[in-house]
């Protein structure tokens, strides 16, 4: 050590490090004031001192207050609130939260820094299976509106008010609320994992209603999601030859585009008129959408003759080739199909609203009303409900009502079962009434005369 206990610099005496100044000056031979002048030209930060208030724990700094607890560990922690009253309910509630056993310390973890992770580990948190599709599809959807929003934003400080305004800038953008909704579905998600995770107490998203947009089209404009028989025979008119059997094939089978050009001739089964569903092409070679959609569905004999028609004529009938493909023997696009095909004869049939996946809907209905129960056609769709099969893609019209003929006869038989008698029978029971009425009489002056005696002897 050096002189006045200073260290020495490199091993030599005259080499003395000089005292580091503290905040207030000390050991600089200068005042407070010049330490305090250099933390504001360098611009440090002091922070105000701590003044207690009558309430234990909460402490006045500045303008705000601060919270001083204890977590289930035995660490002090902090917390800050704007008034006094804020800090006493504060408090208050932490304590009963780590005397319950059910606090979490709130994260520093902004929502950009835990996007990352939570998109790559996610696993499903119900037992129906998470595909890799469906990951894509959440971090697209996540990338495009919700990381520019929330990104910046920790975790623990997100509230209900600023789900709501990303919801009204979805809308701000021209998105139905259909749409808007398939786009919170992650953002739910995440903030799910993240109270599973520890990292925030509670789902900012949760009871978040998704409100009308004006993209919205009016309940009576919904537009009709099933072909009538006529309009189906119109639009196959107005198909070209090549491309008329895969349409009417959707109509009859009900199957998803992605299905239907998954087929292979191997998935024909002749003899037993069956088509057997086992994988759909979307973004690649995949499994059915679920469960149910890996499903057998009957052929009718008309359709099955044109498959097998189409298989003899094909330069592509292998076992493994696409049942419906392209000249080049690859399986058929989506949008070179829609655009150059199918739209163009919807609009020369009167329907341009329709689409591959009406035929879907037409298949279903047609299916109802022919007799089939919906056991059975929430079975040929692939579908996990019976319910979910009637409610959105059986779609009746005012003509398959049935006729209303039999409630006459249920109400004719009630007014026959209540009609007054005859008039005999109605003379009949107009005497008997006072002669009802006599031995009810007698009957009460009876009792009342055996149990005089009984009276009197008590008194």
């Amino acid at each position: 050590m050096g002189r006045r206990g200073r260290a020495i610099v490199n091993d030599d005496p005259d080499k003395v490090a000089p005292r580091r100044a503290n905040a207030r000056g000390r050991g600089t031979g200068k005042g407070a004031s010049d330490a305090k002048k250099r933390l504001r030209v360098t611009g440090a930060r002091v922070s105000a001192p701590l003044k207690k208030t009558k309430v234990p724990g909460v402490y006045r700094r500045g303008n705000r207050y601060a919270v001083l607890y204890r977590d289930p560990y035995g660490r002090q922690r902090s917390r800050a609130a704007a008034t006094l009253a804020e800090a006493r309910l504060l408090k208050s509630a932490l304590t009963a939260e780590v005397a319950r056993g059910e606090y979490r310390a709130l994260s520093g973890v902004t929502f950009a820094d835990y996007f990352p992770e939570w998109i790559a580990s996610y696993a499903v948190r119900t037992s129906r299976g998470f595909r890799e599709q469906t990951r894509q599809e959440y971090k697209r959807d996540l990338e495009r509106h919700a990381l520019p929003f929330f990104g910046p934003l920790k975790l623990a400080e997100v509230e209900p008010r600023d789900v709501k305004r990303f919801i009204g800038q979805l809308i701000g953008l021209g998105l139905t609320s259909s749409s808007v909704r398939r786009r919170m579905a992650p953002l739910r998600t995440l903030f799910a994992t993240a109270v599973e995770d520890g990292l925030i107490r509670s789902n900012p998203t949760s009871r978040i209603r998704i409100p009308r947009s004006p993209a919205d089209r009016p309940d009576d404009q919904e537009p009709a999601k099933a072909l009538t028989e006529a309009e189906l025979a119109r639009l196959l008119n107005e198909l070209p030859q090549e491309s008329r059997l895969f349409v009417e094939f959707l109509a009859h089978t009900g199957l998803r585009f992605s299905e239907a050009i998954g087929l292979r001739w191997g998935d024909l089964d002749v003899k037993q008129q069956r088509l057997h569903v086992r994988r759909r092409l979307y973004h690649g070679v995949d499994a059915p959408k679920s469960r149910y959609g890996r499903r057998d569905i009957p052929l009718a004999p008309r359709m099955l003759d044109a498959l097998q028609q189409q298989r003899r004529s094909s330069n592509y009938a292998e076992d493994g080739d696409p049942v419906f493909a392209t000249r080049a023997g690859t399986p058929l696009d989506y949008a070179c199909v829609y655009n150059r095909v199918f739209k163009p004869a919807a609009r020369q049939a009167g329907v341009p609203w329709a689409a591959f996946h009406t035929l879907r809907h037409t298949c279903a209905t047609m299916l109802f009303r022919n007799g089939l129960n919906a056991k059975q056609v929430q079975m040929w769709l692939g579908h996990h409900s019976p319910a979910f099969t009637l409610a959105v893609y059986v779609h009746l019209l005012a003509d398959d009502l049935p006729d209303p003929d039999f409630l006459d006869a249920l109400t004719q038989r009630r007014e026959t079962k209540r009609a007054r008698p005859a008039a005999a029978d109605a003379a009949a029971v107009i005497e008997l009434a006072p002669a009802r009425r006599r031995r009810r009489t007698a009957a009460r002056f009876d009792s009342g005369q055996r149990k005089a005696p009984l009276r009197s002897s008590r008194t």
